[in-house]
This record gives C-alpha cells, sequence and structure tokens, in this order.
C-alpha cells in the first residue's frame, strides 16, 4: 500500500509541476519521460545493484578519507577541539570545509574539473536532450555551487534570453556544491546523501521544463563560457599565481563557515523565539506543528504512515524556513531510530538549497550579473524559484523511496 501510495506521489509532484506550466503545449514530453525513467533507474541503480551500492561506498569513503585528513589540520591547531570523545558541530562538520573547498578549487586551477564538467555536460545533454548550456550548468552548479556557477557564467546569461536565466534560476534552487558534501555525509547517511546529488540534478532540469518550458534554436544552443574561459576560445587568460589563488581560496571557505553558522545560529533561535510568542496565544502552538499540519499530505505522499508523515513533515518545513544544517543538527542524534525508508527520504529531502535565504541568494547574485529587464522578470517569478526548488527535494526523496523499505 506505502509504494503505491510513493508512486502517486511521484505522480502528484510531477502534475503540480504541470499544474503550474507557464507554457503547458511547449513540454518536450519525450525529454521528461526520458530523465524521469533516468532518475528511477539511477535510485534502483545506487541503492539495490550490487555494482551501484559498491559505488556510493567508495565516494563515501573518498569523503570520510577527506575529512579525517582534514581532522590532522585541526588536531595540530586545536588538539583539544579534536581528541575529544564527542565532537561538535563545528569541528566535525564545518572546519573540514578549510580542506575541501581549497581541494575543488585546486582541481579546477589546473584545468581538471572544467573538463569533467564539459564531457559530463555534453553526455548529459545527448541524453536528456536539454539545451548544451542548461545541461552543463547542471553539472557545474554540482561541484562549484549556485552562485558560484552563476559567477563564472555571467558571459552566458547576458547573452541568452531572459525565460533562459529564469530557467538556470530555477535550477539553482535544487543546488548541493560538493565541497560541502563532507559536512553532510558526517550527520546524516552518508549512502543516501551521495545518492541524491546525481537525482536532484536531473530533477531540477525535469521540474524546470516542466514549469518553464524554452525552445532554444540552434543557432542559440551554444555555449559562450563554461567555467573561467569561452570553450571554443583558444586564447588562455593569465591565471592568477597559485600561491596567491590558494590563499584566497582558503579565505573563501573560512568565509563559508562563517556564513552557515551565523546561519544555523539565527535561524534557530528565531525558529525559539517564534516558538515563544505562539505559545504566548496558545501552549501547545509551535512554528514545527504549524508546518507539520501544512506540510503533511506532502510527507504522507512520500510512502509514510501517518505519524511519521507528520514528523517528517515538520521537518520538511523547518528546512524550508531555516536551511538543511537546522535540520540536520536536530536529526542527526536520533537518524539511527527512523526506519529506513524514512532514513532515505528524510536525508534525500534535506540534501539541497531550497530555501528562503537561497532564494535571497539567487536573486541577488543575478542583480550583479544581468541588466535590469532580466533582473526584474526574475524578480516576478520569485515563486517559481521557491517551487522548483521544493518539487525538486520532494521528487527527489519519492524517487529514492520506491527502493528502501
Amino acid at each position: 500500500m506505502y509504494l503505491l501510495i510513493n508512486i502517486f506521489g511521484i505522480l502528484v509532484f510531477l502534475g503540480i509541476a504541470f499544474l503550474f506550466s507557464k507554457k503547458k503545449s511547449e513540454i518536450q514530453w519525450r525529454a521528461i519521460v526520458t530523465l524521469v525513467a533516468l532518475n528511477v533507474f539511477l535510485s534502483w541503480f545506487l541503492t539495490q545493484f550490487s555494482v551501484g551500492t559498491e559505488i556510493v561506498r567508495a565516494a563515501a569513503a573518498g569523503f570520510t578519507g577527506l575529512v579525517d585528513v582534514a581532522y590532522i589540520g585541526i588536531g595540530f591547531a586545536m588538539p583539544s577541539w579534536v581528541h575529544v570523545q564527542q565532537m561538535d558541530f563545528i569541528t566535525s562538520a564545518l572546519l573540514p570545509i578549510l580542506l575541501i573547498v581549497p581541494l575543488f578549487d585546486i582541481l579546477t586551477y589546473i584545468g581538471l574539473l572544467p573538463r569533467v564538467i564539459k564531457w559530463i555536460g555534453r553526455a548529459f545533454s545527448f541524453i536528456s536532450g536539454q539545451p548544451k548550456f542548461e545541461s552543463f550548468f547542471a553539472i557545474e552548479m554540482m561541484f562549484l555551487g549556485n552562485t558560484e556557477a552563476l559567477a563564472v557564467s555571467s558571459l552566458q546569461l547576458n547573452h541568452m534570453k531572459m525565460e533562459r536565466n529564469l530557467t538556470l534560476a530555477m535550477m539553482s534552487m535544487s543546488c548541493v556544491t560538493a565541497s560541502i558534501i563532507g559536512a553532510y555525509t558526517k550527520m546524516m547517511p552518508a549512502a543516501f546523501v551521495l545518492t541524491a546529488i546525481p537525482l536532484n540534478v536531473i530533477n531540477a532540469v525535469i521540474v524546470a521544463s516542466l514549469l518553464h518550458p524554452v525552445k532554444v534554436s540552434p543557432e542559440e544552443d551554444t555555449v559562450a563560457r563554461l567555467g573561467a574561459s569561452n570553450e571554443n576560445d583558444t586564447e588562455k587568460k593569465e591565471k592568477e599565481p597559485f600561491f596567491s589563488f590558494l590563499g584566497n581560496s582558503i579565505l573563501g571557505a573560512g568565509r563559508l563557515i562563517l556564513i552557515i553558522l551565523a546561519n544555523v545560529i539565527a535561524f534557530v533561535a528565531l525558529a525559539a523565539l517564534a516558538d515563544k510568542l505562539l505559545m504566548l496565544i496558545y501552549p501547545s502552538l509551535t512554528l514545527e506543528a504549524i508546518l507539520g499540519t501544512i506540510l503533511f499530505p506532502f510527507a504522507w505522499l512520500m510512502g509514510l504512515p501517518a505519524n511519521e508523515a507528520y514528523l517528517f513533515a515538520q521537518y520538511m518545513g523547518t528546512k524550508l524556513i531555516t536551511n538543511e544544517f537546522v535540520v540536520m543538527l536536530n536529526v542527526s542524534p536520533i537518524i539511527d531510530t527512523f526506519s529506513p525508508h524514512f532514513q532515505a527520504t528524510l536525508t534525500v529531502f534535506v540534501t539541497s538549497f531550497a530555501n528562503f535565504s537561497t532564494l535571497g541568494m539567487i536573486i541577488g547574485a543575478f542583480k550583479g550579473l544581468v541588466g535590469p529587464e532580466k533582473n526584474d522578470y526574475l524578480s516576478r517569478n520569485v515563486a517559481y524559484l521557491l517551487l522548483s526548488g521544493v518539487l525538486v527535494s520532494l521528487l527527489s526523496a519519492a524517487t529514492i523511496g520506491l527502493f528502501i523499505w
């Protein structure tokens, strides 16, 4: 019964995207069906097929190894923070970012990461039938992050029409940056975190193609810029000296840690304040109770029993209003007490940047990258950005839920 509800949930989430579509007649259903089938296959392959599960385990072990290496540096500077029975959130999840972000930046500096993005993007474009740049951008986000991918794509954003800008903005709501995955895997089941990454990328394209289909002519289907340079440009810009580049990367990683920490502290405190104010109205009234009631139908469509669905809905609402770290911190100590299906769907749902703060980041990024006309068009469609991020998280969670019980 719950499996049938889960399947029905996927159809409902796709149906919502269709219902709110700007141009229903222009939806490319063949591409949509292909991508949905690809996501179902990936979910099965990465969770049920022996080769797939080994790939996920190896990837998880790789990120665990990186984090362990980061602890060596942390322990050298602050041994009392590492050599303890239970490390706190800052040490276990955030400080390893000081290694992982510069590592990915180094891979970009030497040209390896842009090549990987380009070839995976080409393969994805061939399979999905999507325009070249949208395909490249989906892969680029996965490695670089949403605002970073937008920043290095400024030339393309200004060359393409504003409707395609909106598509990229919608896709940006579902990003997960590779450099922060290590932090996620310290708090949630690593296998499900890593499985969420390709699911989110594909679902971002599916949802954007349903909500806002855009026809791209062969003349428009070009890549003006990928990463730091034009794909067809033979002239290479002079690189920043390596150690200057590395120093800036490390400082950027430090700023990222402070941003995450500030957001977590502020959002948790604001949520607690909201609860206290609500309880003045009615003693048992809390923000989580309200969110649990509103989002319960969507959680139930994951194929969860009513009691689990209500709890799941509370976590969903907390994640959308605050961010994924707040939920992960709350859930991490008790995640093993949940059923496998609950663990899988919740982990995949929270493994994304889809929340209100990300909405502000994307709008802010576009303000600095494109002209006023395109920026105004984007600002008029903020509801579509938020809807896109929510639907991608729901679809990814429901898809992996088909195979984990």
